[in-house]
């Protein structure tokens, strides 16, 4: 819908905030339960029998639950069998699945309007209930993929042959229908607006309009041809609107008169305010013609020469011949064009009912906002917005349409977006590359775009929808593409930094298999590239404390990819800090432990523990891991090599290596893990792993990491260690010193005071070479 986007004053760009009756028809549209029940057997919606709903929410109901992105289609409808307890009187359905069963639901509602665009399962069945409960229409909208008057079936080539028995009908779009000669039009005198676009005129003449007395709109796009026709539109003196525009601009269009036919034309409508001839040579080739007044005023539009004292208030010369919207003198208020920003916006709003058109216009303003020549950011932004939720089946349309979106947000640090805005946005991006998954363009603008917002906050709202996508675009795109890296970068920023159901959905929708199967690929082919780092930091994230993801790991084969990886790829930092931190949580979850207590594994996490690789990461991790295994008992051991008091030594020889002021690059929600190996008095060599890693993170990042521990307990824990007998000194001299950090937290600051966490690391794969910022796309 136009008009939606707004500048306010303080330089923010947004949308109004919905009402509370539009919240909760929206709450409703997403929670049919609360007013439907669901049959058991054929499982389809009834209306509850206590609930009754005036019209004004039922087709405000009917629209919302478009807007949200549910399909209308059959099972829906049924919440509108009684016509009684849920009347409709105004129906608009864009990209539904109703079938000719549901239109006959709602054609027995007392309809005023219907409009139908994208419904490609409606047959002329539908026609002929509509001529039989719907006299009393007043407004009739069929457009495109609506075969209700013309067969489906693409051999079939035979016209249907219909008429217009809608007597009260004031309004009528049709669109690419056969109109044959025997249809009348003369019994609907309260039709004043016409729109046959692109309609086929099989002898049909435009004599059948002469008789309309209420006639004010024609519109006649890329009908074709015309020229003949001419006498007859001269004769119709209540044109207000006439529209003789074509989309093939050089194919058709082309008048072997264009200046006389077109002045005579404008001569004789003496009421004519809008007038489009957009796409052909009607405009003339430019040579000025004086209108014959004492003021010397002229015309470069020859035919227009007439209006030049009482200018038209809209002219369409959209890509006429000769760029006649480039012209000087041309009499008119607003111009529809590709001259300029203003005409281009002005195409754009007069346009959003033309697919093809209108992927011009979208071309037109990419290029304005690429080049940063676009000042009315907000307009840009509203035409784009209703463009692609208009049309979203038509590839071409979302395709520039994200394009533009790309450079309007990517502006973002001058121009700010309200919340509604900012969802509309990502709503509107969703639903393209959802409609358009196979579309490698459609979906590297997509994410490119989405790499413009704050991930994962500003998308939470559409999660679901967007894991899905994005998993999709990782498994089913051509290796080391483009949008599989795009894609893998923007899964790994949706795994950081969400709770655990969040993290599990992923895990259900195959995230941890998606990524072994992608490492799987490049191991075969002995290939290491950014996808494979990003796909481990991706496994790191969801399977933190989401033990049912570790499972997944190791169900899948991921103890094996580990291995291979070490083996052939030794040297890769990265890559060993990402495998070692999934490893890490992994070895947290105590029924899992038992399945890495195998030499093998020991072994290398033994090994591991010598490592520099990207400073301490690597080697704290494998000590983590150890500690976890360790922290079961001397029983669960069950290997004889290496020792459990071997591997206990190099644990701690190597934590006394590793500098107390290290800065990291991890990032832990909770110390609940770490916290759990503090009661561990039975291996105080995984105590000192644990209170190690409280007193360096509570130096390096006080302002985060002090407050977990306070908040989750730690200090009675470490309290009770430093009191207790058993743990050597060097572990409560640890434990102290956080005791120490937390306290002087909590105590007034002299000075700059310390580290407030904002050189912390997450889990979120390091440098990754999957950069959004400074790559080209697609318009």
């Amino acid at each position: 819908m136009l008009g939606r986007v707004r500048l306010k004053e303080n330089g923010i760009m947004d949308e109004e905030l919905p009402t509370l009756l539009e919240t909760s028809i929206r709450f409703l549209a997403k929670n049919l339960h609360v007013i439907c029940n669901t049959d058991p057997v054929t499982h389809q919606l009834e209306l509850m029998d206590d609930v009754v709903v005036p019209n004004e929410i039922c087709d405000r109901f009917l629209r919302y639950q478009q807007d949200c992105g549910q399909d209308i289609n059959d099972r829906f409808i049924q919440i509108f069998r009684d016509t009684e307890k849920t009347p409709l009187r105004h129906v608009s359905l864009r990209n539904s699945t109703i079938t000719n069963e549901g239109m006959r639901i709602l054609l027995r509602h007392q309809l005023n309007s219907l409009s139908m665009w994208y419904c490609n399962k409606i047959t002329t069945a539908s026609w002929n209930i509509l001529i039989e409960h719907c006299r009393q229409l007043r407004s009739l909208e069929l457009g495109r993929f609506v075969d209700m008057l013309k067969h489906s079936e693409p051999n079939e080539k035979t016209p249907i042959d219909f008429q217009l028995l809608l007597p009260r009908l004031q309004r009528l779009k049709l669109n690419g229908v056969v109109l044959q000669p025997t249809i009348q039009f003369s019994h609907l005198t309260e039709l004043s607006h016409l729109d046959l676009t692109a309609c086929i005129f099989a002898e049909f003449s435009l004599k059948a309009l002469i008789d309309l007395p209420n006639l004010r709109t024609l519109i006649l796009f890329n009908v074709w041809p015309l020229e003949h026709e001419f006498p007859t539109l001269c004769k119709l003196k209540n044109l207000e609107t006439l529209d003789l525009s074509v989309s093939r601009a050089n194919v058709d269009g082309n008048y072997l008169t264009p200046n006389k036919l077109l002045a005579n034309l404008v001569e004789n409508l003496p009421k004519l305010r809008h007038l489009d001839i957009s796409g052909t040579n009607l405009a003339g080739d430019g040579v000025a013609e004086s209108a014959g007044s004492c003021t010397g005023s002229s015309s470069d539009i020859p035919g227009l020469v007439s209006r030049v004292e009482r200018p038209l208030d809209f002219l369409g010369i959209y890509y006429t011949s000769h760029s006649a919207c480039k012209w000087h003198d041309i009499p008119a208020l607003r111009i529809a064009g590709e001259a300029s920003e203003e005409q281009i916006l002005v195409a754009a709003v007069a346009y959003q009912d033309r697919h093809e058109l209108l992927t011009k216009v979208l071309n037109d303003l990419y290029h304005l906002l690429r080049f940063e020549t676009c000042k009315q950011i907000h307009k840009a932004l509203d035409v784009v917005l209703s463009a692609m939720d208009k049309h979203i089946r038509v590839k071409n349309i979302q395709i520039s349409g994200s394009a533009t979106l790309f450079y309007i947000v990517k502006g973002r640090e001058k121009m700010k977006f309200g919340v509604p805005l900012k969802n509309h946005i990502i709503h509107t991006l969703l639903n393209g590359m959802s409609t358009h998954l196979t579309d490698d363009t459609m979906m590297r603008n997509g994410c490119l775009t989405l790499c413009q917002f704050n991930i994962p906050l500003d998308v939470m709202f559409e999660y679901e929808r967007l894991v899905q996508i994005l998993l999709h675009g990782v498994s089913y795109r051509e290796q080391e593409g483009f949008v599989q890296r795009i894609a893998i970068y923007l899964l790994n920023s949706l795994a950081c930094q969400v709770d655990g159901s969040q993290k599990l959905f992923l895990g259900d929708l195959g995230a941890i298999s998606t990524m072994l199967n992608l490492i799987n690929d490049r191991l075969s082919r002995r290939v290491f590239d950014d996808v494979m780092e990003v796909a481990w930091s991706t496994m790191w994230n969801v399977t933190d404390e989401t033990a049912k993801n570790c499972e997944r790991f190791l169900d899948g084969r991921g103890m094996e990819y580990f291995l291979r990886c070490l083996k052939l790829f030794p040297d890769r930092d990265d890559l060993l800090r990402n495998m070692m931190g999934l490893l890490g949580n992994v070895a947290e979850v105590k029924e899992l432990r038992p399945r890495l207590m195998t030499h093998e594994f020991i072994t290398e996490f033994s090994d591991l523990l010598d490592s520099s690789s990207d400073g301490i990461e690597v080697s704290y991790n494998a000590a983590g891991v150890l500690a976890h295994i360790a922290s079961d008992g001397l029983d669960a051991w069950t290997i004889s090599k290496p020792t459990r008091y071997s591997v206990l030594v190099r644990m701690v020889e190597a934590i006394e290596r590793w500098d107390l002021s290290a800065e990291r690059n991890i990032n832990y929600r909770s110390f609940e893990p770490i916290l759990g190996l503090i009661r561990c008095y039975h291996t105080p060599q995984c105590q000192h792993w644990a209170v190690w890693a409280l007193a360096n993170l509570t130096k390096v990042y006080p302002t985060k990491y002090c407050r977990v521990v306070e908040q989750e307990r730690g200090i009675e824990l470490l309290q009770e260690l430093i009191d207790h007998p058993q743990p050597y000194p060097r572990l409560k001299e640890l434990a102290q010193i956080v005791l120490t950090h937390c306290r002087n937290l909590s105590e007034p600051m002299n000075g700059g005071g310390t580290a407030d966490g904002s050189g912390d690391g997450g889990t979120d794969g390091g440098t990754n070479s999957t950069d959004p910022n400074g790559m080209e796309l697609d318009g």
